[in-house]
């Protein structure tokens, strides 16, 4: 059940949070996530001996300048990692006059939030003063969004480093590696499984919506006609369902307005929102199916008893996530003064 504060507690994150989003999706290349040759964790102990500090100096300040930088820069991550690899090429700006844009200005791309951007943008300028030419754009990433998983409460775990930034970077390599908010269960293993990423490691990642927003385009049709029925979704919470029209009405609205996935505890990074799906109370309809299915339901129970597992779990995945086809070496990869753009 929601607790008796519910209503107050959406109307004063609608009040406070009308321009921000968190939604992540994820996304179809074949790879491995066995470690890469030369990748480890003290990758930079002679060239950058300070990296974990300097980029954690422009994390914390940013934390607590914009708490949505912590969703913003996970989903980030994910987004890069799930479009031919952790190659940092999300970050590349498209060129003007080019008939390709870049990752970042694809459809599915649009509503990243700045604060990710301008997390790296910021701590890579940090790192170039100490250490130029050195660190690549991609290992910065995956430092960063470990920072705000435990700035956000969450764990804090070692990352392996040795990344190069990609070569490539182009929009019509996203829809088809982006997961849908409506995504069906089949549909997430078998995308999740293209990556090299078990039925554990997607109930694991979702686990990150335990923080973060999504638009009300993404879960409007459960409010109204859930698969074109003309009625909402039965496995969404009546109250939820009644505070989230309050704001998402079916046509028109306000396109900034957006929603916590997790109405509890929306800025603690934390196994909530396992227990949320338990209740009925996933915003996403690709969320709320996980609590249903029995490949997953087993495991959406196991991490909403349990925080400590859900955190372990949560860690081996974002290892094995932050391995996807990673590049190495200048014939294939670069090391970017510049995140935004190509040497």
């Amino acid at each position: 059940m929601f607790p008796p504060s519910f209503s107050l507690l959406f109307t004063s994150l609608f009040v406070f949070f009308v321009l921000m989003s968190g939604s992540f999706c994820l996304g179809t290349h074949a790879n491995t996530t066995r470690t890469p040759r030369q990748l480890s964790l003290n990758y930079y102990a002679k060239s950058c001996p300070q990296l974990e500090q300097l980029v954690g100096s422009v994390t914390s300040q940013q934390f607590k300048q914009s708490p949505v930088s912590a969703p913003a820069t996970i989903r980030l991550l994910f987004h890069d990692c799930f479009v031919g690899g952790c190659d940092a090429s999300i970050l590349i700006a498209s060129k003007g006059g080019s008939k390709e844009l870049a990752e970042k200005d694809a459809e599915d791309n649009r509503d990243l939030k700045v604060e990710g951007f301008e997390t790296v943008r910021k701590a890579k300028e940090v790192v170039e003063k100490k250490c130029p030419g050195v660190v690549s754009c991609a290992d910065i990433l995956v430092i960063a969004a470990r920072d705000y998983v435990h700035l956000a409460g969450g764990p804090y775990y070692p990352v392996k480093k040795g990344r190069w930034d990609g070569k490539i970077s182009t929009a019509s390599r996203v829809a088809s590696n982006i997961p849908r908010a409506n995504s069906t269960v089949d549909q997430l293993i078998k995308l999740f499984n293209s990556k090299g990423l078990t039925t554990r490691d997607l109930v694991a990642l979702s686990g990150a919506h335990t923080i973060g927003f999504a638009h009300c385009k993404n879960f409007v049709a459960r409010l109204y006609s859930y698969r074109g029925k003309g009625q909402p979704d039965p496995d969404m919470d009546p109250k939820l369902l009644h505070a989230l029209r309050m704001y998402c009405p079916n046509f028109g609205g306000n396109s900034d307005i957006v929603a916590p996935f997790d109405a509890t505890t929306p800025f603690l990074f934390d196994h909530a929102y396992y227990g949320n799906l338990q209740q009925k109370m996933g915003l996403l309809a690709s969320d709320q199916a996980l609590a249903f299915d029995p490949r997953t339901k087993p495991i959406v129970l196991e991490f909403a008893k349990d925080n400590r597992n859900f955190f372990q779990a949560f860690v081996a995945a974002m290892d094995k996530l932050s391995l996807i086809k990673v590049v190495r070496g200048a014939r294939h990869g670069e090391k970017r003064r510049d995140c935004s753009m190509h040497i």
